[in-house]
């Protein structure tokens, strides 16, 4: 496999592989070992849905010593992590609806781990086997109510808040990739994967050693340096190098 997607077409929703364009239909479970169509399906009608359907989103903060700094936050000495609603799902080309005008709500740039197999306390050596593969993301931030709360469950979970996809990429290594964001064509955000604190792998296991994780789940590793605000009729995009942009809008 390489990039997957999960598309619709009228009432059926399916995986495809991405090639060059094309959508070729997975037959079978994306979980286990899929085969592929031979012949790309016509793209008319075709609408791009958010790559998985998790049971839950993980997000992991501070983990970009930059980022730590920037807010004025320690540096954790263990992966800090909350839940994000799976109803804040948004698919590439959605819309990021700001429910209180008068907040200031950031955007976030990440790199996000797809779950492939049920896990318990794996360790990092062998948290690649149980990895399907990596999508870009946004953590999306109402910066108002996170001041207000010790707890950040609610002021990252409002409809829309996390952006994902478009596609799976399940071969790459996640380790030394560029990730950047630009906002209206300006980049804001521009750092490298190698700079996170606890990797991949260090995340699946700490993570693991706390709740099963599922096929399908999604992990969103943290946000570099050079958050800020999102307003009304912003583009933003999200690159990560080797991945298929996530571009969106505000209203």
């Amino acid at each position: 496999m390489a990039a997957i997607g999960r598309f619709q077409k009228d009432d059926e929703i399916f995986y495809a592989k991405v090639v060059e364009g094309q959508l070729y239909r997975l037959r079978g479970d994306i979980f286990s070992t899929p085969t592929f169509d031979k012949r790309p399906i016509p793209l008319k009608g075709v609408k791009t849905l958010v790559p998985v359907a998790p049971s839950k989103i993980i997000a992991v903060g501070l983990n970009y010593a930059d980022h730590a700094r920037e807010t004025g936050a320690a540096v954790p000495k263990q992966p800090l992590f909350w839940f994000k609603a799976p109803s804040s799902l948004l698919p590439d080309g959605g819309k990021i609806e700001i429910p209180f005008p008068e907040h200031r709500v950031d955007y976030e740039a990440e790199l996000a781990i797809v779950i492939g197999r049920r896990v318990r306390n794996v360790t990092p050596n062998a948290a690649s086997r149980y990895i399907l593969g990596y999508t870009a993301a946004q953590d999306v931030t109402d910066r108002t109510i996170q001041a207000q709360e010790g707890q950040w469950c609610r002021c990252k979970s409002f409809d829309t808040f996390t952006p994902l996809g478009p596609y799976i990429e399940t071969s790459i290594d996640p380790h030394n990739l560029t990730i950047q964001l630009f906002q209206n064509g300006q980049l804001r955000q521009n750092s490298n994967t190698a700079q996170m604190i606890f990797n991949c792998f260090e995340l699946v296991s700490f993570i693991s050693t706390h709740m099963t994780l599922l096929p399908g789940d999604v992990i969103l590793t943290g946000t570099p340096a050079g958050i800020g605000p999102i307003a009304s009729g912003d583009k933003l995009e999200v690159r990560i190098q080797g991945l298929a942009p996530l571009i969106n809008t505000v209203k």
